[in-house]
């Protein structure tokens, strides 16, 4: 097993049917192959508030913005607590599916200062080492998403992931990578993995 300086973290983010969930597991058994210590979560959480946002998730308009935004920073600081924290500091690397940055994107959308969303989340989430946000128009995404046979009344509307889809655009950062998601799932793993690499390569003993 190999053995790190300190626990890093990667977070995946994108618009629904951007791949990041595949992304996110195939990344994971790369690692665990090269024989890391890694471990996956996903927001919303499997706790208690993020079995009550995909409740809310079930019907359209359920919630206001602000509820929704609640909920979410609810689920967030258990899953901060509760998993990334204790994994982290056993000098794992932890793939997150979702973070704050979805948040800044979805509640953005939805008429929320994005800035205020960050500066909320920054005073509690643990920094990432490196976010994947895998870009695709909404259009194939949702494509995408039909094709699987699954649907969520919160994130289904193209108009609504436009706009979600520029604000992911406008995240930035030395830490921000973007990627083409239209592109095929092996050449997006192959960059994901030569990048995490990158990474990992500081920070191993």
């Amino acid at each position: 097993m190999k053995k790190l300086k300190r626990g890093v973290l990667f977070v995946f983010e994108g618009i629904d049917g951007s791949g990041k969930t595949t992304q996110a597991q195939i990344l994971l058994n790369k690692l665990e192959e090269k024989g890391f210590a890694a471990v996956y979560f996903r927001e919303p959480s499997l706790g208690r508030w993020g079995r009550e946002i995909k409740k809310k998730a079930a019907l359209a308009d359920s919630v206001t913005p602000e509820e929704e935004l609640n909920l979410f920073q609810k689920d967030r600081r258990e899953n901060v607590k509760k998993n990334l924290i204790p994994s982290l500091s056993a000098g794992k690397v932890v793939i997150l599916d979702r973070y704050y940055f979805s948040t800044i994107a979805y509640q953005g959308a939805k008429g929320i200062d994005p800035e205020v969303i960050r500066k909320m989340n920054e005073t509690f989430a643990v920094k990432p080492d490196l976010v994947f946000i895998l870009d695709v128009k909404p259009k194939q995404g949702l494509a995408r998403i039909a094709d699987r046979g699954a649907k969520d009344a919160l994130f289904e509307r193209e108009d609504y992931l436009i706009h979600v889809r520029r604000l992911f655009l406008s995240i930035k950062g030395k830490n921000i990578i973007h990627i083409d998601a239209s592109q095929s799932q092996e050449a997006i793993a192959e960059s994901i993995d030569r990048i995490a690499m990158e990474c990992l390569e500081a920070v191993i003993y």
